[in-house]
C-alpha cells in the first residue's frame, strides 16, 4: 500500500484495555490557560497541557508510554528493565522509577551525547536521581546505536538467567505510542468537557513516540487536530520520516488506517547546536515562560518546543482567533545539569 494512501478509520474511542498496562501516571493531567504569555506575546490564546505532573519521578511524557511497556514487561514476566538514553535521559529517569515501583530491576546505558559539559553533568539532575531509584548504568560514547548497543546487554543479562525486557530511546515503538493516543483521546474528552476548542497542538520532538502517538490517536478517533512538533535533534525531513513511519505503525497497532506524511508537521528551526545544547530562543523560552506563568521547562526538549511555539507566534504562523495547545512534556529536573548556562543567560 502506498505510503500517502489513506484508508477508512474509526470514529468515536479507542479500547485501549485490549492492552497490558500498569497504573502508573496521574491523569486525566490538567489543561491551564497562559494568559500572561498570550498578553506578552501579543499572539493568540495559548493553553498548556501539563504532563509534567504525570506523578512518577516528578512527572513527564514517558509515564504514559511506560504504563503500556511495563504492562507488556509484566505480561512477559520479565525481572528488569533494560534502556537507554542521553546522560541526562528523562525516559532513563522515569523508566528507574517505574520498575522500583513495580519491585523490577533497572539497568540503562547512557550516551554522552552532549559535548563540553562539566563532569557534574554526570552526577545530578537526572542522573541523581536514576541513582535514588536503583538503576544500574553504563555510559557509552556519542554516536553510537544506542539501541543495538541496549539490546546486545539485553541478550547478555538473558544469558546471566535474568528476564530482561528492552525498551527502546524514549520509549517510542508503537506499544509506547499507545500512552500518546490515549492522551490523544484525553485531550479530546477534556475539550468536550469544556467547551474549549483548539486548532493547534505544539510540542517539543525528539524520539517520535509522543508526536506519533498524538498523531495516530486523533486519527483514529477521527479528530483533525494539527500537531505542530518542534524538532530538538533532527533535520525536518528526516524528523518527518521517522514520525510518519511510528505513526503507522501504531495505527496498525490501533487496527485504524494509515495516514499520509503531509500530516506530520515538523519545525526544525530551533535546534540551536545539537541534542541538549540549548540556543539563545531555548534559554529564552525557560525564562519567559518561569516569569510570564510561572512553570518550568527543560532545557532539552520542553523549552525548545515552547521556543518553537513563540517564533510561531512572532513570525504570525497562528491566527490571532486561535486556541494553541502547549503539550508540557516535563524535565524541569535536568535544569539543575545547566546551571550556570541558564543563570548567564538571564536578562
Amino acid at each position: 500500500m502506498a505510503a500517502t494512501e489513506t484508508l477508512s478509520r474509526p470514529a468515536g474511542r479507542i479500547d485501549f484495555d485490549r492492552f497490558p498496562r500498569v497504573a502508573l501516571c496521574h491523569q486525566p493531567t490538567p489543561i491551564e490557560a497562559m494568559p500572561r504569555l498570550s498578553a506578552h506575546l501579543g499572539g493568540p490564546d495559548l493553553f498548556i497541557k501539563r504532563d509534567d505532573c504525570t506523578g512518577l519521578a516528578t512527572g513527564g511524557n514517558k509515564t504514559r508510554k511506560l504504563e503500556f511497556l511495563v504492562g507488556e514487561a509484566i505480561a512477559a514476566k520479565a525481572d528488569m528493565l533494560v534502556t537507554q538514553g542521553a546522560v541526562q535521559s528523562n525516559h532513563v529517569r522515569q523508566t528507574a522509577a517505574a520498575a522500583a515501583k513495580v519491585g523490577m530491576k533497572c539497568h540503562v546505558l547512557l550516551e554522552r551525547r552532549v559535548p563540553d559539559r562539566a563532569e557534574a553533568y554526570e552526577a545530578t539532575g537526572n542522573v541523581l536521581l536514576d541513582d535514588i531509584f536503583g538503576a544500574t548504568r553504563e555510559f557509552r560514547p556519542a554516536g553510537l546505536d544506542m539501541n543495538a548497543e541496549a539490546e546486545a546487554v539485553t541478550e547478555k543479562l538473558c544469558s546471566e538467567g535474568h528476564r530482561p525486557y528492552f525498551i527502546p530511546g524514549g520509549g517510542s515503538n508503537p506499544t509506547g505510542a499507545l500512552g500518546y493516543a490515549n492522551c490523544a483521546q484525553e485531550i479530546m474528552d477534556q475539550s468536550a468537557a469544556s467547551g474549549q476548542k483548539f486548532d493547534w497542538l505544539v510540542m517539543g520532538t525528539g524520539s517520535t513516540g509522543t508526536q506519533a502517538g498524538l498523531v495516530a490517536g486523533f486519527h483514529a478517533i477521527g479528530h483533525d487536530l494539527p500537531v505542530m512538533g518542534v524538532s530538538v535533534r533532527q533535520p525536518r525531513e528526516r524528523q518527518m520520516n521517522a514520525v510518519h513511519g511510528l505513526t503507522n505503525r501504531t495505527l496498525e497497532k490501533l487496527g485504524a488506517g494509515e495516514l499520509p506524511l503531509s500530516k506530520i508537521l515538523v519545525d526544525d528551526g530551533y535546534v540551536g547546536e545539537g541534542y541538549g545544547m540549548p540556543a539563545d530562543s531555548t534559554l529564552e523560552a525557560i525564562h519567559l515562560t518561569a516569569q510570564q506563568e510561572g512553570v518550568l521547562l527543560d532545557p532539552v526538549y520542553s523549552a525548545k518546543g515552547m521556543a518553537g511555539m513563540i517564533g510561531m507566534i512572532r513570525q504570525g504562523f497562528f491566527k490571532p482567533t486561535d486556541k494553541v495547545l502547549f503539550l508540557h512534556t516535563g524535565g524541569a529536573t535536568a535544569l539543575f545539569a545547566y546551571q550556570d548556562q541558564i543563570l548567564n543567560s538571564r536578562s
